[in-house]
């Protein structure tokens, strides 16, 4: 069925506590801690301002599904920071954090609307399907893990649970306007995410899911031996089934543990690269895990030609450096000179 547009109060409009930009460790909360969430993280003030001011903009409408629990009451899929910076206009009460701001914005409001534009649709599934565009490789992209979290409940939704992963990785990239290999990346680095955060996160200090890089996994298995040394396979339905578990936790470990406020290795595309190629090699991935740095694990790998590179650029560097220095030394030259 068609969805139905309709004007409903706000006070009968939940926020979705699994939403998927919330972190994991603040899903299925209350709706204080997703307040909370939104004021601290989501830019939700400078909405509240917008909105005070200018009213809620009709064309932005709420995306809704009646509540399971209660007649009359819907939770909101999409438009959950739009309804928390209305909720607050009305109540700023509700968290503690950014009190003076956020009263200050009460106080000066020339709007707080009442009831809100929303559409409602029969199953969540439809409205996840309208996000996989538009928040993936549409106008509002969301940050890499709430991308991966939300891609993990579209192919776990009624529309595709009983599709195989491959499967079911072609028909989400067609929704979404994306590249079934990119699908399958991000599903399975969510996986892989998901077994790190069961351990917790190894206890690696300062790691959660607020600071974990999931491009890290995503580009890593785009590179051969680190699909390797893992053991994950893109091209079955069961890409984890063999993962390599102690291997999963080095890996984590060299990206995210830091000593003296540094990681082993980079997970940019030089480090990467680097270790993609350390990995390959007996010799050198001994050396690396008895605690030599990536750089000279990597020149045993026996990579002559980029091994140069890297000295040459080096090289130049130092020389670039030297240069800066030219005019210090001849300023220091001549009033040498001219003092004798």
């Amino acid at each position: 069925m068609k969805p139905k547009f309709k004007y409903i109060e706000l006070n009968n409009l939940f926020l979705d506590t699994n939403y998927p930009r919330l972190p994991k460790s603040k899903q299925g909360k209350d709706e204080k801690t997703v307040i909370e969430y939104m004021l601290l993280e989501a830019a939700t003030l400078e909405l509240m301002l917008a909105i005070a001011e200018n009213d809620f903009f009709a064309g932005e409408l709420l995306l809704v599904v009646k509540d399971e629990t209660e007649e009359g009451k819907f939770v909101v899929i999409e438009g959950n920071r739009r309804l928390t910076a209305v909720k607050l206009l009305h109540n700023p009460n509700l968290t503690t954090v950014k009190s003076n701001a956020r009263s200050e914005i009460v106080e000066n409001a020339k709007f707080t609307p009442l009831e809100l534009p929303c559409l409602i649709f029969d199953d969540k599934s439809e409205i996840l399907k309208y996000l996989g565009f538009r928040h993936i490789t549409g106008i509002k992209s969301w940050r890499l893990l709430e991308k991966a979290r939300y891609l993990f409940d579209l192919r776990n939704s009624d529309s595709f649970v009983h599709f195989t992963f491959l499967d079911a990785t072609k028909e989400i990239a067609k929704i979404i306007g994306s590249s079934s290999a990119y699908v399958k990346r991000l599903l399975t680095s969510f996986e892989l995410y998901k077994v790190v955060e069961d351990e917790a996160f190894y206890q690696i200090d300062g790691l959660n899911d607020t600071r974990f890089f999931l491009n890290y996994f995503t580009e890593g298995l785009n590179k051969e031996n680190i699909r390797s040394f893992i053991n994950i396979n893109l091209q079955t339905d069961t890409p984890l089934e063999n993962l390599n578990q102690e291997n999963l936790k080095k890996l984590t470990t060299w990206w995210f543990k830091e000593s003296e406020g540094q990681s082993r290795v980079l997970g940019d595309s030089e480090g990467l690269r680097l270790l993609n190629a350390v990995i390959a090699n007996p010799i050198a991935l001994s050396a690396f895990e008895r605690g030599t740095t990536i750089y000279e694990a990597y020149e045993l790998t026996g990579d002559i030609d980029l091994q140069f590179k890297r000295k040459m650029k080096e090289s130049l560097k130092s020389i670039e450096q030297a240069f800066v220095l030219t005019p210090k030394i001849s300023a220091l030259w001549e009033a040498e000179v001219g003092g004798s």
